[in-house]
Order: C-alpha cells, then structure tokens, then sequence
C-alpha cells in the first residue's frame, strides 16, 4: 500500500526518491484538540464585528493567518477592504475570547508518534498560521523534547501564509534546509494540506474536524487517517516502505 502511495507522489511531482528527515506539524486540530475551542472564539469575535462565520468556514479557512481570514470574510460580506491594523485588532479579539476557555488538551498518539519519529532519527518543526504567542510558547513547553523553538514557524516568520507553499518551505529552510522530497506535513485543514502539496511535500492529512474526506484528498492529500494514534500505528511500515 504505502509503496504504490510513495510512487504516486514521486510521479506527481516528478521526483527520484523520496527520503523524510524531517516532519512538520501543523498546530491547530493536529497537535492540540483545539479547533472546538476556537470554532467559538471566532464566532463571537466575528459576530461582535457584524460579520457572519459559520463553522464550516472556520475549518475550511484554518491554517490561514487570521488577519488574512479576517480580511477575506470583511471583503465578501461587507465589500470593503480594511487594513491590516484594524483586521489585528479583530483578530486580537478573537484571541482574547480563546483563552478565556479551559486549556485544550494534547491529541492521543502525538507524543506516541513523535517518540518513533524521534528514535528514526528524524527532527520535527511546526508550521502553525497562528500568531498568538501564549500558544506558540505552549508548543515549546509542551513538545521541548522533540521540537527545538527555532524550528517553529508561525505567522510572524512568514509573509504569504498557508494555503502559498511558503509556510511549509520555511519549515524545511528552518529545520535543517531540506528539500520537499526529505519531508513528511502533518495537516488537518484544506488550506493546510494545499499547502504542503503546493511546496511538493509528502502530505498526511488527519481529519480531526467535521469536514468529508474528500475535500482533503481533493487538495491532494497523499495518505489520510482519522485521527493521529492511528497514523502512529501505521508510522513504522510507511517509513520501511520509503527507506527500501
């Protein structure tokens, strides 16, 4: 199975080999079971500005950075455009209401599967469009030993933010300058897995949301599992099937 599947994308992006050093994380719906959370911080923020955001749009536009999500939605409900300073200060507001709410939790099998990536000798960075720092500093408290601060990248280390390749080509610059064939993305969101896909990274996609299936593959999602523990189990035989 994961030979025929390593093929594919060898032949989708016209590469010889492929050989994962390194795998990068998404943060939101990935790492943390968060997105509940969140799907209610956007809403109320969102609402307390006139602007209507259903949960179907917060999953479908994860992975963005906010003020761009924000932006976007002024533009197609209020066809006006605003500036990046008053789509932060939005955006600040939605972060506010988030961490009103209890800590999210740490998705089973994470710690299970950065454990085996960890003994392949493999390193791990995180690509997360967040740019709010109290969660960012979670990562690097909660993952300290597996993933080194420097090898997180969030809104602030990029300009063009997922769905553009970019997020994900600076994990690889930051993690050890990789090429895309050295690599493994772990997404959750359309935008996210598009992401990968778009900078030529091999893609797992876990559907920790509500959204079909489809629409992850439809991105092009190379292999997809529903939820991480699962992808845990099935670590070690994707990795002999690359590495033979």
């Amino acid at each position: 199975m994961f030979q025929q599947t390593i093929n594919n994308y060898l032949k989708k992006h016209g590469f010889g080999t492929f050989a994962p050093k390194v795998v990068l994380f998404d943060m939101d719906g990935v790492l943390y079971n968060s997105m509940p959370h969140h799907v209610v911080a956007w809403q109320k923020a969102m609402q307390s500005f006139g602007i209507d955001m259903t949960e179907k749009d917060v999953y479908a536009t994860e992975g963005m950075k906010g003020i761009d999500t924000i932006r976007m939605l002024v533009r197609a409900q209020q066809n006006r455009e605003i500036s990046e300073k008053e789509a932060q200060a939005m955006y600040d507001e939605k972060g506010r209401l988030f961490h009103e709410m209890p800590q999210t939790p740490i998705f089973e099998g994470v710690l299970t599967i950065m454990r085996k990536m960890k003994q392949c000798g493999m390193r791990i960075g995180v690509v997360t469009g967040s740019a709010q720092k109290p969660l960012i500093n979670r990562v690097a408290k909660d993952f300290q030993d597996f993933v080194l601060p420097e090898h997180i990248v969030t809104a602030y280390s990029i300009r063009h933010g997922k769905p553009a390749p970019d997020p994900y080509l600076k994990g690889l610059e930051l993690t050890g300058g990789f090429q895309p064939w050295e690599g493994i993305v772990v997404e959750n969101a359309p935008m996210g897995v598009r992401a990968g896909v778009a900078a030529q990274i091999f893609t797992v996609a876990i559907n920790s949301g509500p959204l079909p299936n489809q629409l992850l593959l439809e991105e092009g999602a190379d292999l997809i599992y529903p939820d991480m523990m699962t992808f845990a189990q099935h670590w070690d035989e994707l990795i002999q099937a690359a590495t033979h």
